[in-house]
């Protein structure tokens, strides 16, 4: 049985398949589906990632895993979180939003630059599924002054990883696939599902 991965995002999607397949579960994306986005009504992650799961189920008939992630930053009063991929509006590219984002942290010191990322990862057996099974991961960084790296998407070119001395942009797929955010929510999901698919 397949489980679809309910994004349009390239990166992502190859992100959380990769996991998947090291898990032995078979995903497709939605897009190569022909699943249509839907709109990110909610203000929670949770709400969020769960429209995007029921989205999927519905259009493909099969179990579906969405996920909602973004940054939160405490000097700006965990801004951008929900809306982290258009900070800088509805159209904006990855560079609009870090740029944003830097100059909304223009005048803030650098020990005061704490920032994490969040992802709520979901999982519903079918488009009526009553009980969602519901996961989180956090990875806890702070915000750069200048881009540096040219892997990941997103904010990575400018989220430092203390633990690796480098932006997360800098980090190769197969360390930030251990590591991330979205990494820690889905191998929390994966020990609940395998035994469900």
């Amino acid at each position: 049985m397949s489980i679809v991965i309910a994004s349009n995002n390239l990166k992502k999607t190859q992100e959380l398949a990769t996991i998947l397949e090291s898990a032995n579960i078979q995903a497709v994306s939605q897009s190569k589906l022909r699943i249509p986005s839907i709109a990110e009504t909610g203000l929670t992650f949770v709400e969020n990632a769960i429209l995007k799961a029921r989205n999927a189920c519905e259009y493909a008939g099969l179990p579906a895993i969405g996920d909602d992630s973004g940054l939160e930053v405490g000097a700006l009063a965990k801004q951008p979180g929900i809306y982290s991929a258009r900070f800088a509006g509805s159209t904006a590219t990855d560079s609009d939003n870090i740029k944003k984002l830097l100059e909304e942290l223009s005048d803030t010191p650098e020990p005061k630059r704490q920032a994490r990322f969040q992802c709520v990862m979901v999982f519903l057996n079918s488009a009526t599924d009553p009980t969602p099974i519901i996961c989180q991961g956090t990875w806890e960084g702070t915000i750069v002054t200048t881009p540096t790296g040219k892997d990941g998407f997103g904010y990575d070119p400018i989220f430092w990883v203390p633990d690796y001395n480098c932006t997360a942009a800098e980090l190769s797929p197969e360390i930030k696939n251990k590591i991330s955010h979205r990494a820690k929510a889905l191998r929390q999901l994966i020990a609940i599902i395998k035994d469900i698919i």
